[in-house]
This record gives C-alpha cells, sequence and structure tokens, in this order.
C-alpha cells in the first residue's frame, strides 16, 4: 500500500465514522496518532533496512493525513453560521492547508539539504553519514510537530463536545 492508498484508507475511515457521528476534532486527533507512528515506521525502517517497513510507514503517512484532512474539513465545515457563513470558513481552511503543505516541503526540503552537508562530510561521525540522516532529522522534527498538534486540538475537542470531561487523556479517544 503506498502512501495515496493509505490517503483514501484515511478518506474512507473518517467518511464512515463521522458519518456515524464521530466528534471531528478526536477523530483529526487519531490521525495526528497515526502520523507519530507512521514516521517512527519510516524512521525505524533505514537502520534495519527494511523496504517493507518503509512502505509500510508510508502507507501510515497517508492514513493519517488522510483522517486528519477530512476531519478538519468537515470541522470546518461545521462551523456555526453566522454573518460571514461557513464559505469564508472553508475558504480558510483550503488556505491553511495549501500555506502549511508548502512550507512544509520548502521547510522539510531545506532541513534535509542542510542536515545531510553536515552529515555526509563526516561532521557528525561516521554512523550518521548517510542520506538517510537528513530524512531522519526531519521526520523527528515532524514527530515534534505533530505532538504539538495533539496539545493544540485537546481544548477544540473540548469546546466542541460540552459534555466532555475537563481533562482529556488518552482514555478519551474513541476505540
Amino acid at each position: 500500500m503506498s502512501t495515496p492508498a493509505g490517503a483514501l484508507a484515511g478518506f474512507a475511515l473518517a467518511g464512515r465514522m463521522l458519518g456515524r457521528g464521530q466528534d471531528p476534532m478526536r477523530l483529526a486527533a487519531w490521525g495526528v496518532l497515526a502520523g507519530v507512528a507512521a514516521f517512527s515506521t519510516v524512521i525505524f525502517a533505514a537502520p534495519v533496512q527494511s523496504a517493507a517497513i518503509f512502505f509500510a510507514g508510508a502507507a501510515l503517512i497517508g492514513f493519517g493525513g488522510g483522517l486528519f484532512s477530512v476531519s478538519t474539513l468537515i470541522a470546518a465545515m461545521s462551523l456555526p453560521s453566522q454573518s460571514a457563513g461557513n464559505g469564508l470558513a472553508l475558504g480558510a481552511w483550503g488556505a491553511a492547508q495549501a500555506t502549511a503543505a508548502g512550507l512544509a516541503v520548502a521547510i522539510g526540503g531545506g532541513l534535509r539539504d542542510a542536515v545531510n552537508t553536515i552529515a555526509i562530510a563526516g561532521g557528525w561521525g561516521e554512523a550518521l553519514a548517510t542520506p538517510a540522516t537528513g530524512y531522519s532529522f526531519v521526520y523527528h522534527f515532524e514527530i515534534g510537530l505533530l505532538f504539538l498538534t495533539l496539545v493544540l486540538l485537546g481544548p477544540l475537542a473540548r469546546r466542541r463536545n460540552p459534555g466532555v470531561p475537563t481533562r482529556m487523556g488518552l482514555a478519551d479517544f474513541p476505540t
């Protein structure tokens, strides 16, 4: 399964779960958690030199991205209509997605190139003098950003569900 196939699976699951009344912010958090597992899997694939583990991680990246994208889109679509209406919220969602994607490619590529320049030159020792070092650095950075995203999603999930306890932990995620 490839990244696009994983994304399609994430879209399908999100559609099914949201159709059953699942909270979009909690489902988005599941997408973020899938991303953490996915990037960890891809990082692990390099030292064990396993293409199968790499492809599994890539598919999981798509799956988590699919869950997150559909869930946040539905959350934007379900915002209460006020003076500006839902069209503005959808436009803002699209602009945020496009901007984030562009910045991610630019920053990720720049970081990978900078880290690889140092690593390949032997600046961090023989063990890190491989092309995978730059990618590993970027994926570790991405995992940190995903954890930050989880921190920011917590209050949004509580705000959308008045009946949810004031503290949200792993036990509160759907099973």
